[in-house]
């Protein structure tokens, strides 16, 4: 699946532990509009197979199931992801996450063949500096339908990094945090990508608290370029509102979502109402 231009996102970054990401996603509203990030700590204390597993939990729970029913032991390193067999990986995958026995076939395909109606949408958030090629394919052997690059990385790595997720089949971003002025980076690429990143980052808002979010560069870009503008770094419901009245494609949010609480669901549910 990649992004349609006439729909609007909620991107929720998970960048806890593997036990918080479970527990979160077991709680949210299904949805096609959800897009599920597997935030830099994530993947840096788990390893790609965090990818993997955010994608088999997402696209069960999108199969209408309750996680909670099934036991998962996140404890585990997450880096033996996908075992080979001739069940297939996802099939095998299944089998090891959710401990279904192998003498039950039957209730593997079926669980698959329900799970498969809807397809998750992961984000590899890798902030790629360099090594564009093997990171975006790595992530994509991993289950990702996008990857994010940094803006201030060097411009043959962006140049590559769009190329490959194109011809990898995935959506490729660029995040450009602590870029000024992200037009002057799009017009010197090859091709552009799918999503632009206009993003405040955490340490920016916690030692700048006079630093707004980047909402003026939303009709900068948008007025030029032809593409997807994503908005990171607020996670008010008057940010999530600002950002889409600006002309936000995806907003993407973290703070509410790193742990689960008992309204976590409900808060993603009223996000999405105001992403319309």
């Amino acid at each position: 699946m990649l992004l349609s231009r006439r729909t609007k996102y909620l991107q929720v970054a998970l960048n806890g532990t593997l036990d918080d990401a479970f527990a979160v996603i077991n709680s949210l509203p299904l949805s096609d509009r959800i897009l599920i990030e597997a935030g830099t700590p994530l993947i840096k204390k788990y390893g790609m197979g965090s990818i993997t597993r955010l994608k088999s939990w997402w696209e069960a729970r999108l199969s209408g199931s309750n996680l909670s029913n099934l036991f998962v032991n996140t404890s585990e390193s997450a880096e033996a992801t996908v075992p080979s067999g001739n069940l297939g990986p996802i099939i095998s995958l299944l089998m090891k996450q959710f401990s279904i026995p192998q003498s039950s076939p039957d209730k593997v395909e079926r669980s698959v063949a329900k799970a498969s109606t809807l397809e998750a949408y992961i984000v590899a958030d890798l902030k790629t500096m360099d090594r564009a090629i093997s990171e975006t394919t790595e992530v994509k052997m991993a289950g990702a339908s996008a990857a994010v690059v940094l803006g201030l990385a060097p411009l043959e790595t962006l140049n590559a990094f769009i190329d490959s997720c194109a011809k990898l089949g995935m959506d490729s971003m660029v995040d450009m945090m602590n870029v000024g002025e992200p037009y002057k980076i799009l017009r010197k690429l090859k091709k552009l990508p799918t999503v632009v990143i206009l993003h405040r980052g955490v340490d920016e808002e916690l030692y700048n608290k006079s630093k707004p979010l980047p909402y003026h560069n939303i009709i900068k870009v948008k007025g030029s370029y032809n593409l997807l503008i994503s908005v990171a770094g607020g996670d008010t419901s008057r940010e999530v509102q600002r950002a889409v009245f600006n002309g936000a494609d995806i907003v993407v949010v973290w703070k509410d979502f790193f742990t689960i609480a008992s309204d976590t669901g409900r808060l993603a549910a009223e996000f999405l109402k105001e992403i319309k």
